[in-house]
């Protein structure tokens, strides 16, 4: 099976990730010596260990993203995240540059949770709200940031120019609120692109969703508090950190979910080798662990997409949160994969699975393509039903209206010309003779228009046409019609030619001296029954009368079946789906 060539970037070195390790433990050992020789700090402790609990994760999360997945840009923007929070804590440095730094930088760490957020899981901002919401928090974490610190909001800072503090703290006022309601609407991104309870998604998709949702949600309350001045301001500043350092966790729990998902093609290689014509849909859905997977199949010869019905369908794209994996076989497109966005990342899980379930696909393929052809087939057989019928009723009313009239004329003239004749007997003989052979041909033509198509039937319905049957027919006929409206034409057409067709047979064929005819009707269905007490033992493959039966009434969607014990009858029923 051949797939589209993909390019992956290449992973990072050794070297790079060690260079991480040891960065983020460095990070872990500066933070704790900071935050214990910071004199303004109530718990240094406590906050420590928050301040690691953010840091840490991030770096170790995002190591492990760019190293399994080295084409995203997620991975290098949390190591960044976890970084820059550390330089914050530059902060509770004595030291004036290292503070000045830390200063500096306290803001950035909000717009980078909220441009990791925001980007999950490419790494890349998809559209333009998400884009805005970033370069906005970008300039106010750097640009209100640097101007509230040259006005002198933080003494202690190299980079004061001036000592304004009342324009500073206006200043400082305005970009908590404004970060707030940047963290707000990023919150409000999330949740649109939040599943909807209505569709069935990953799990982890949906846990990361709510985690950055809390995060972000909880960091734009702590600015509030901050502006508010709220007594409680420390715990709900620990209640923040503890909910941005679930991210991290919860990002790891995904690429968890991933690395075990696997695991599982070993188990989809055996179950599809135990089963290689069960529904692919289940069992490939457990192995990407996504239940809202759904296949849709390429059937070259109509050029579309078909779901494994046999319906066609369209690939929906990158419309809520869904990606497209297409698989070919020989430079052809075999089937289409949707599933959950997050897992677009995946692309060794997708081609596991793709390899693994490559034959499986295939013959499911042309399943689906062949139940296509019966559909199409049965339409097809339905028209060719129709087109004969509408020919039969056109010969039909030329017969009558044509040949049938010309002969009535005739015969009426020969008849006067034989009455009027005074010239010769014998010719008056000879005129009535023709006038007989006349009114014979006459009445063989009538047979042969009402065997093309019953005029009865079209003008007084099903009952009155089967009545002139019984009446014709070879043996006594009991007739037991129970329906007490018109049918649609097609059926109605079906049924008469079943009843006929059985009529003639049991004359020619059964031996039988009595017959009967039943029609009744159930709630969705019409049932056409004709028994006779013949010597029975009828052949349906032999012979083309009861195939052709089964033909016309298998066009209109119903079923023929035959009852035909050698020496006890024949019972024919015919049922035709009618609401």
């Amino acid at each position: 099976m051949a797939a589209p060539a993909i390019a992956r970037a290449r992973g990072p070195g050794p070297w790079a990730l060690w260079a991480t390790v040891v960065a983020g433990l460095g990070t872990l050992l500066a933070s704790i010596a900071l935050a214990m020789a910071g004199d303004e700090l109530v718990r240094p402790g406590l906050q420590a260990f928050l301040f690691n609990w953010i840091t840490i994760p991030y770096l170790i999360s995002g190591t492990l993203a760019w190293w399994r997945r080295p084409d995203s840009r997620l991975g290098p923007l949390m190591i960044a995240t976890g970084f820059v929070m550390a330089l914050t804590a530059l902060q509770w440095s004595s030291q004036p540059a290292l503070h000045s730094l830390g200063n500096v930088l306290d803001m950035v760490p909000s717009a980078m949770f909220l441009h990791v957020f925001l980007a999950y899981p490419t790494g890349q901002l998809e559209t333009r709200p998400r884009r805005l919401v970033i370069i906005a928090g970008y300039l106010n974490a750097v640009v209100l940031q640097g101007a509230k610190i040259l006005l002198g909001s933080n003494p202690d800072s190299l980079l004061a120019v001036t000592a304004q503090p009342a324009l500073a703290s206006r200043i400082e006022q305005f970009q908590l609120m404004a970060m707030s309601v940047l963290l707000l609407i990023g919150a409000a991104l999330l949740l649109v692109r939040r599943p909807r309870p209505d569709l069935v998604r990953r799990r982890p998709v949906t846990l990361l969703v709510d985690t950055f949702g809390l995060a972000l949600v909880m960091l734009a309350l702590l600015y509030v508090a901050g502006l508010r001045g709220w007594p409680h301001i420390e715990t709900v500043r620990h209640i923040t950190f503890a909910a941005l350092g679930l991210s991290p966790v919860a990002f790891l729990l995904g690429l968890l979910d991933a690395r075990l998902a696997r695991t599982d093609v070993g188990a989809l290689l055996m179950e599809l080798r135990a089963h290689p014509t069960s529904d692919l849909r289940e069992p490939l859905a457990r192995a990407l662990h996504d239940p809202s997977l759904s296949l849709a199949y390429w059937l070259p010869q109509y050029g579309t997409w078909a779901d494994p019905d046999g319906h066609a369908v369209t690939l929906r794209g990158p419309d809520e949160g869904r990606a497209t994996r297409v698989i070919h076989r020989d430079n052809e497109p075999i089937i289409a994969l949707e599933f959950d966005r997050s897992l677009e990342d995946e692309r060794e899980l997708l081609d596991a699975v793709a390899a693994a379930a490559g034959i499986a696909l295939e013959n499911n393929r042309l399943q689906v393509e062949l139940r296509a052809r019966l559909e199409e087939l049965q339409g097809s057989r339905a028209r060719v039903i129709d087109a004969a019928q509408r020919e039969r009723q056109r010969l039909e009313r030329n017969l009558h209206d044509g040949a049938q009239q010309r002969l009535v004329a005739l015969a009426l003239e020969l008849g006067l010309l034989a009455n009027s004749s005074t010239d010769s007997s014998e010719t008056a003989a000879r005129l009535l003779k023709a006038k007989r052979e006349v009114a014979v041909s006459l009445d063989e033509l009538r047979d042969v228009a009402r065997g093309i198509h019953p005029a009865v039937l079209t003008g007084h319905g099903l009952a009155v046409a089967l009545e002139s049957l019984a009446v014709q027919a070879a043996v006594p006929v009991e007739l037991d019609v129970a329906i007490d409206r018109r049918l649609p034409e097609r059926v109605e057409v079906a049924a008469y030619y079943v009843v006929s067709e059985s009529l003639t047979n049991i004359g020619k064929h059964a031996e039988a001296t009595t017959a009967s005819v039943r029609v009744s009707r159930s709630a969705d269905a019409i049932v056409v029954a004709v028994v006779d007490n013949g010597i029975g033992g009828a052949d349906t493959e032999r012979g083309t009368g009861l195939r052709g039966l089964a033909d016309r009434v298998e066009a209109t969607g119903g079923q023929l079946r035959i009852w035909s014990p050698p020496g006890r009858g024949t019972r024919l029923e015919a049922e035709f789906p009618c609401e």
